[in-house]
């Protein structure tokens, strides 16, 4: 049961903001909760993942540092015209690969997203020319960081998910034969 209570806050509800490991989300509403154990006048921002069905994110407005705004159009345009320039990441111990990762991930940065599709694309072709599978490590990893940057790109340039990929190609190539 939700008790509605409003007041001025960093976010609005209909606001898109993205949500550490659940993605892009839109604010639902900002209220107090009750529920049993929950202080009554704390007040949480409600959150329903944009790419994650039947999910909702309860997140107090106190903690509204790990959430963001969703990049703007120009944002994500420039960002993808940066891509070629986002170096890797520098992996030098295999034991701290999940690590870094998880850190580039908890950031809830994009361009740190990128930081680890990239570094990942490396390994794989790394290891499928020495006739090796890419780690579970590797194909978790780049599966979250895919789903996070292509979700926020989505909502911020207006296309489908699934065209997302295509679309940064196309951008990447058409920078290329310039």
């Amino acid at each position: 049961m939700i008790i509605k209570e409003r007041q001025v806050n960093m976010y609005s509800v209909g606001q898109y903001v993205v949500c550490g490991n659940k993605g892009v989300c839109t604010i639902e509403d900002i209220t107090t909760l009750d529920i049993s154990g929950v202080d009554k006048a704390k007040l949480y921002y409600i959150l329903k993942p944009q790419y994650i069905s039947a999910s909702t994110v309860y997140v107090p407005v106190e903690n509204a540092a790990s959430l963001r705004e969703v990049l703007t159009r120009e944002e994500a345009e420039r960002l993808i015209e940066k891509i070629p320039d986002i170096l890797p990441l520098k992996i030098t111990n295999e034991k701290t690969v999940e690590q870094e990762y998880r850190s580039c991930m908890r950031s809830n940065d994009s361009t740190e997203w990128i930081r680890v599709i990239k570094t990942i694309h490396g390994r794989r072709q790394k290891r499928q020319q020495a006739g090796r599978k890419e780690t579970a490590v590797d194909g978790r990893y780049i599966k979250m960081a895919e789903d996070s940057l292509y979700g926020e790109l989505a909502v911020a340039l207006g296309i489908e998910r699934s065209r997302v990929c295509a679309y940064v190609g196309d951008k990447l190539q058409d920078a290329a034969s310039v």
